[in-house]
């Protein structure tokens, strides 16, 4: 068995490139969730806070300075990629029990 047969053997066998795929598809997921919490979602949400550039939002104490307005953005991301998962998986569940009672 040569080298081709084996690598394609071993593809096949682990998934490889379906599991490829899927995290191609994820980084261009985490690309548009991004692009719709930037540009669609934090423009509405910040019409109702105080202030610009209310990402810099800092909070010091004593000597350290947490960035709370990073932080709320990455909790909103977080937020949207996993309501957009539980839609996904949901919706893929259905469609196997719709698939099994047929």
């Amino acid at each position: 068995m040569g080298i081709v047969e084996e690598f394609t053997e071993f593809l096949e066998e682990y998934g490889v490139l379906g599991l490829a795929i899927a995290f191609i598809i994820g980084v261009a997921v985490q690309d548009l969730v991004s692009s719709t919490v930037d540009d669609i979602i934090m423009p509405v949400i910040e019409v109702f806070l105080p202030g610009e550039e209310w990402e810099a939002w800092t909070f010091a104490v004593m000597n350290i300075e947490l960035r709370v307005g990073s932080f709320l953005a990455t909790l909103i991301d977080f937020l949207i990629i996993a309501l957009l998962i539980f839609v996904f998986v949901r919706y893929v569940l259905r469609k196997e029990e719709v698939g099994k009672i047929e």
